[in-house]
């Protein structure tokens, strides 16, 4: 990892708006931005394509070391995923992929075969880097980390809310009981668990709208470092 190019770590839970706040502060900063959500989805797919047992670690290993993975901007700037050039971004985001990703990201060969992929995107002026373990193992020497949460209520809400509008038959009870067992299957697995770095900020986002996050989260980063927009 270069230390001299700046990294921004966001992490959190699912639903705590870490994706749509990273895409905002990445953009308002001018930096690159990694979901690395997208990557475990991204093997998620390729791994179901594949046949993979959820329990075939080795398998799995393989299918992260080779699988090919590109992102791109569309026209509206939001971020494509490909994979082997067939762009999947619809695919990746629904929830069966979503819980299979948090399946197959508890495997220590699968996320060592994608921990040197994630540190290539540290590229200049910067990064902001989006995930679960990006300020605790993939960027440790990260000099801006931050941690976002919310209730389990409000993320369900919010997701509730998403696939309704995509046209998504979901019920918010059974949605929530999945976010609370993903939560802890996220935070209690032996690598590389769900937790706040020892030296991130944590923000609640429980209550507030996306440009407030935004806001607390460029402030945080301002106060630890000299960034675009400073006075």
């Amino acid at each position: 990892m270069s230390e001299a190019v700046p990294v921004l770590t966001l992490d959190g839970p699912s639903g705590s708006g870490k994706g749509t706040i990273a895409r905002s502060v990445a953009g308002q900063l001018g930096w690159h931005l990694l979901d690395s959500g997208a990557i475990y989805r991204l093997l998620a797919l390729a791994s179901e394509r594949t046949v993979a047992a959820l329990d075939d670690e080795a398998a799995l290993t393989e299918t992260a070391a080779q699988m090919h993975l590109t992102f791109l901007p569309d026209e509206a700037g939001e971020t494509r995923a490909l994979l082997d050039g067939e762009d999947v971004t619809e695919l990746i985001r629904t929830e069966a992929c979503g819980e299979r990703a948090s399946q197959v990201a508890g495997l220590p060969g699968v996320r060592q075969a994608l921990l040197r992929r994630q540190r290539d995107f540290q590229q200049s002026p910067g990064l902001v880097a989006d995930g679960r373990d990006m300020g605790t193992i993939v960027f440790p020497e990260a000099s801006i980390k931050i941690y976002l949460t919310a209730s389990v209520e409000e993320r369900a809400r919010r997701r509730y809310k998403q696939l309704k509008e995509q046209g998504v038959g979901v019920n918010l009870h059974d949605l929530s009981q999945e976010i609370a067992a993903r939560d802890e299957r996220d935070a209690t697995r032996s690598v590389a668990p769900l937790v706040p770095a020892d030296d991130a900020v944590v923000i609640d986002t429980t209550e507030l709208g996306i440009q407030a996050a935004v806001e607390a989260v460029l402030g945080e980063a301002r106060r630890r470092q000299a960034l675009p927009g400073d006075d």
